[in-house]
């Protein structure tokens, strides 16, 4: 760790030494040295690109999870080559991101030879960004998409009760003279993190995100998070783009919708056990070797017709700007985190 930053009640990490600490807190409570560094690489990475809501922020709902029992920080994902465009992981009631990893060149190399690939995982618990499982493929010229379901916290249009989750939607694509194009969306109207932060914070929300326990609309994130829940965006249209994500991520993968696991008797308990699916393409199958051109060509295109800023640009900024200068952390949280890894 470096000296203080310029801010009083701060300090600045690299990002390896962030990772380090992260790790020995996921070892101290329960992972295998293999879930732990995949783990803390996720959590650290979120940090560093600046999507506080994914980045240490979850690090005591990962803790209170381990501790519960209600995941297994040491489950080792199975691996099944299905068909030739076709792989599926069982996470072994374990986390999503191991489960890619352990997948992932198989995949890649189903994607290379048919053109095409989808991973189906079933069995397992995400609780972070889904842009990170998505984006390292655009960097090897493939195209891919991700669907992941979660706990039930949002009422679909024109009903008056909770069953989908956030259900978030991610895709990335290369391009030819800059960072891939990346965009990661809930179908919520916010992230449920999003809840979380301000309500820590003490923020209200903007209109239409979500309801209180009576199902009238509110600001409070304390009464959406305390018995309320969220709305699609969009109304029918992020409605129905979450059920889709049910049915992709739940249904095909074998994997839980939202509304099907219990974790009463896990308290502490936070990260969904449902499934996750991704799809991913190889361009020079069907565009030869223009598509990150063309996929350049429509960047033009957009900041043409007055775009100033694209999914994923701000990202990319805070990256660049956290390696050169390290990771900031107010001094509070670098405590606890500490603390948990027991340092």
């Amino acid at each position: 760790m470096s000296a203080p930053s310029d801010h009083a009640a701060s300090c600045t990490l690299s990002f390896d030494a962030l990772v380090n600490l992260l790790e020995r807190i996921f070892l101290r409570h329960g992972t295998s040295a293999e879930v732990a560094r995949c783990l803390a690489e996720n959590c650290a990475g979120a940090e560093r690109d600046g999507a506080h809501s994914h980045g240490v922020f979850r690090i005591p709902g990962y803790v209170s999870t381990l501790d519960s029992g209600w995941v297994n920080g040491k489950a080792v994902p199975k691996v099944e080559d299905v068909a030739s465009g076709f792989v599926a992981v069982d996470a072994g009631n374990g986390f999503a991101q191991p489960a890619l990893a352990a997948a992932r060149p198989l995949l890649v190399a189903k994607a290379r030879s048919a053109g095409i690939a989808v991973l189906a995982i079933r069995n397992s618990h995400h609780f972070a960004a889904l842009w990170p499982d998505v984006e390292p493929f655009a960097y090897e010229g493939l195209v891919a998409l991700s669907v992941v379901n979660s706990m039930t916290c949002v009422v679909p249009h024109g009903a008056d009760r909770p069953l989908f989750g956030t259900n978030p939607i991610a895709f990335a694509a290369p391009r030819a003279d800059g960072e891939p194009i990346v965009f990661d969306l809930a179908t919520s109207a916010i992230a449920h993190g999003d809840v979380q932060i301000a309500a820590r914070k003490g923020e209200l929300l903007p209109p239409g995100m979500g309801v209180d326990s009576l199902g009238q609309p509110t600001r409070d994130p304390k009464a959406i998070l305390e018995g309320g829940a969220l709305l699609p965006f969009g109304g029918h249209k992020g409605s129905a783009l979450s059920m889709m994500v049910e049915l992709l991520a739940a249904a095909l993968t074998g994997g839980h919708f939202s509304f099907e696991f219990d974790w009463r008797n896990h308290p502490g308990a936070k990260t969904p056990w449902t499934g996750q699916l991704l799809i991913v393409i190889d361009p020079s199958k069907s565009a030869g070797q223009d598509f990150a051109e063309r996929s350049q060509e429509l960047v033009r295109q957009m900041h043409g017709v007055g775009l100033r800023r694209l999914p994923g640009d701000r990202r990319h900024r805070e990256r660049s700007k956290s390696t050169e200068h390290g990771i900031t952390l107010d001094e509070q949280t670098l405590a606890q985190l500490r603390t948990l890894a027991g340092v």
